[in-house]
């Protein structure tokens, strides 16, 4: 039973994601031949037709992938595989918990294989038919290669103390694992932009020049004070183009990449920016925050009640109370009942960009600056201006760019 209901909701969010899909390949024709009038003043003519075979390529190239996928998890789930390599890695190394986290890491890895043809050709085939795959397949083959050693640099140790918890404290191990998780993401914020991205891309300080006078006196007057301004090379994979700050405190800093420098304006960027400055000085960096907490604790209880059960390892072939084994199913069966929330949490991510939008249109004196920014990005990102609404209400964390214009002309 339990194992028929897990595969009912696998199959179920598959049948919503492909009716989704399709949803968005007949809205996005339906608007081929002729783009609405707020999308024509975004795009011309000849970018509105390659942002249309962008995404219907894109939406393609999805379903096949959401299909496959689905496969191998469920003959993952099916086949006896899981629970025999369970019993081979104890063999391997009995000391601790050793061994239940190298069987959680061995298991993302062998997942993770069946996948590779279909990131290889995202990347090369179709990315790379729209102009936006700046990688190497040398490239490509090095970032597989440090994301697996990092995995187990960092991952291992993390889930060797995790999963040890239950010795040491007992029963009360979610809890201690939830707040384990949690500093550790807090300590990540300062880590990651100098230890971990410097092994993928090179950061360096943003020259001095029209554009650092315009960035810096935009945060001292909005009280956003950031450590530094760094340039990263984002173009050597991809022409898709950012701008995020990391860190928080005397650590925070602001990262622009090479290819939205190359894209936009001094004033232009000096509204993307003053976006990005606006979450936080609306405050929605803690709120996300203590949202997040709030699910991680309560997927952390989910993960204890489990694997107290007699019930849920048992369906799957795992012995009956083993921790090692429910942790590595809820964090593959989770998204099967997650995707039914994601409009929820999507609702309140736009709620915060209409915020951020608002606040940069104040600091900038006008919405025009951002208004030009994010035309920009979206002619140079072929962005799909014409969603269908189920689509954009489980997908899109952003509003569109007709969404956004509309709300910041209303409050203008």
């Amino acid at each position: 039973m339990v194992f028929t209901v897990v595969v009912g909701l696998v199959v179920a969010k598959l049948l919503a994601e492909l009716v989704l899909a399709a949803l968005n390949r007949a809205e996005v024709r339906r608007h081929a031949s002729q783009a609405p009038a707020a999308v024509a003043a975004i795009m011309d003519e000849e970018t509105y037709r390659k942002s249309v075979d962008y995404t219907l390529a894109k939406n393609r190239f999805g379903v096949w992938s959401m299909i496959f996928d689905t496969g191998v998890l469920l003959l993952a789930l099916s086949s006896q595989v899981l629970p025999m390599l369970f019993g081979s890695v104890g063999a391997w190394s009995p000391v601790g918990k050793w061994d239940d986290a190298l069987f959680i890491l061995f298991v993302g890895v062998l997942l993770s294989i069946p996948s590779l043809p279909f990131e290889w050709w995202g990347q090369f085939r179709l990315e790379g038919r729209f102009g936006f795959n700046k990688s190497t397949p040398g490239l490509w083959i090095a970032d597989k290669f440090k994301g697996l050693a990092l995995m187990f640099v960092i991952g291992f140790p993390l889930l060797w103390a995790l999963l040890s918890l239950v010795g040491w404290v007992g029963n009360a191990w979610w809890f201690w694992g939830f707040g384990l998780i949690f500093v550790f993401q807090l300590l990540m914020m300062v880590l990651y932009p100098k230890l971990i991205m410097p092994l993928f891309n090179k950061l360096t300080p943003l020259p001095e020049g029209e554009l650092r006078t315009r960035l810096m006196s935009l945060a001292d007057r909005t009280g956003f004070k950031a450590a530094t301004i760094e340039v990263m090379d984002g173009s050597k994979r991809s022409g898709h183009s950012n701008a995020f700050f990391t860190g928080f405190g005397r650590f925070r800093r602001i990262v622009l990449f090479d290819t939205l420098i190359a894209q936009l304006t001094p004033e232009e960027l000096e509204a993307v920016l003053a976006h990005e400055v606006g979450h936080y000085r609306r405050g929605h960096i803690p709120k996300t925050l203590v949202l997040s907490a709030v699910i991680q604790l309560g997927a952390f209880a989910a993960i204890a009640w489990l694997a107290r059960s007699d019930w849920f390892n048992p369906a799957f072939h795992f012995p009956a109370r083993e921790l090692a084994p429910s942790f590595l199913l809820f964090g593959l069966l989770s998204g099967a009942v997650m995707f039914w929330f994601s409009p929820l949490g999507n609702i309140l991510s736009r709620k915060h960009e209409y915020e951020a939008d608002a606040f940069a249109r104040e600091a900038m004196g006008g919405k025009e600056p951002l208004v030009a920014a994010l035309r920009k990005l979206s002619q140079k990102n072929l962005s799909n201006l014409t969603p269908h609404p189920w689509f954009s209400g489980f997908y899109y964390s952003h509003p569109t760019l007709v969404e956004r214009e509309a709300a910041m002309a209303k409050t203008s």
